[in-house]
C-alpha cells in the first residue's frame, strides 16, 4: 500500500463514482478500478459496495478514508517540512474562513502579509465549514465561530463582535440609538437563509425569549444583504464590524440591539499533531495581531 493507491481510493470515496474519480485523477476508469481492487485484496476486504451503477463505502472504506486522510496529512506535512529547510520563507497556506469575514475584513490583510511575504502563496477559501475543513485536513488553518473544546485542535480565541442592526437612512428606524430584538417582528428583515451559522445565531437568542423572525427576503451572502438594505427592501442583523468595512455606504445606519444581543464569538484553529510550517507560523501571527488591532476591545471575560 502506498499514497498513490490511498489517492486513488480517496477519489472514488469523494465522488462515489468510479469514471467521476478516474477523469479527476487523470487516469482510465478500468486502471482505477484495478487499483481498488489491489487495495482490497491487500486488506482482505471490500472497501466499496458496488450495488448496480452506485457505489457506497463499506465500514472498512469508512475507516480506510479516516486513516487515508491522516496519511497523505503525514508525506504533505514531510514534503512541507523538508522543503522549507530548503527554502526558508516559501510555502503555501490554505486558509478556510467565513464568507463575510473573507469579502468584507481580511483582504487588507492578505495584501498586506503579500507584500512582506511575497514567496508564500496564500490559499483562502469561503466556507460556513470551517472546523470541518480543518478536521479533514483540506486546510491548515481555519477562523470560525467558537465552538466546543476538541482535543484534535489548537483552538485560539479572536475575540467576540455583537450583533446591530442594519437599516436603511430613511427608514423611520434609523434615528434610533438602539432597539431590541423584540421590537423588530413587526419590520420588514432580509437574513441568511435558515440554516446559516449568523442566521442560526439571531434565531437562538430570539428562541430564548419566546419569540421568532420572520423575513420578507433571503439571501446567502453578506453582499447581497446590504444591497437589499441600501434598496430599502427590509433591514438585516449582522456583525456590528461589517458596516465598519464599508464605510462608503451612507445610505446604510447601523444601531446596537440591546437587551438580549446576539454575539459572535471567532477563534483561529488548526490541527494539533500536525507539522506547522514557517508560513503558517507567520500567518497565524499576523492573524492574531490584526483581529486585535481591528477592534481591541473586542474581548471579553469569556475569551
Amino acid at each position: 500500500m502506498d499514497t498513490r493507491n490511498i489517492q486513488y481510493f480517496m477519489a472514488v470515496y469523494e465522488h462515489l463514482h468510479f469514471t467521476k474519480a478516474a477523469d479527476e485523477l487523470g487516469i482510465s476508469q478500468p486502471t482505477l478500478s484495478q487499483q481498488i481492487r489491489i487495495l482490497e485484496a491487500e486488506f482482505g476486504m471490500p472497501l466499496f459496495d458496488r450495488i448496480g451503477k452506485k457505489v457506497v463505502a463499506t465500514e472498512a472504506g469508512r475507516l480506510l478514508r479516516e486513516y487515508g486522510t491522516k496519511m497523505l496529512q503525514a508525506e504533505r506535512d514531510a514534503k512541507n517540512a523538508i522543503k522549507e529547510l530548503q527554502s526558508g520563507k516559501q510555502g503555501t497556506v490554505r486558509l478556510a474562513v467565513l464568507p463575510s469575514d473573507l469579502d468584507f475584513q481580511l483582504v487588507p490583510l492578505f495584501v498586506q502579509f503579500k507584500s512582506t511575504y511575497p514567496d508564500i502563496q496564500l490559499q483562502a477559501f469561503s466556507t460556513i465549514f470551517v472546523q470541518d475543513e480543518v478536521l479533514n485536513h483540506k486546510v491548515d488553518l481555519g477562523i470560525g465561530l467558537r465552538g466546543p473544546v476538541d482535543k484534535r485542535l489548537t483552538q485560539i480565541p479572536l475575540g467576540c463582535e455583537p450583533y446591530h442592526l442594519f437599516v436603511n437612512s430613511a427608514s423611520e428606524l434609523a434615528d434610533r440609538k438602539e432597539i431590541t430584538l423584540e421590537e423588530l417582528k413587526e419590520h420588514a428583515l432580509v437574513m441568511y437563509p435558515k440554516g446559516y451559522l449568523g442566521r442560526d445565531l439571531v434565531d437562538d437568542v430570539c428562541r430564548q425569549e419566546g419569540f421568532e423572525l420572520t423575513t420578507v427576503m433571503e439571501a446567502s451572502s453578506a453582499t447581497s444583504l446590504l444591497q437589499l438594505v441600501s434598496a430599502g427592501v427590509g433591514a438585516t442583523i449582522q456583525p456590528a464590524g461589517l458596516l465598519r468595512q464599508n464605510p462608503e455606504r451612507p445610505e446604510i445606519a447601523s444601531i446596537p440591539i440591546t437587551g438580549p444581543t446576539p454575539v459572535r464569538h471567532l477563534e483561529l484553529m488548526y490541527y494539533a499533531d500536525r507539522f506547522i510550517s514557517g508560513s503558517q507560523r507567520q500567518l497565524t501571527n499576523w492573524l492574531i495581531d490584526y483581529f486585535n488591532t481591528i477592534n481591541p476591545d473586542r474581548h471579553d471575560a469569556n475569551d
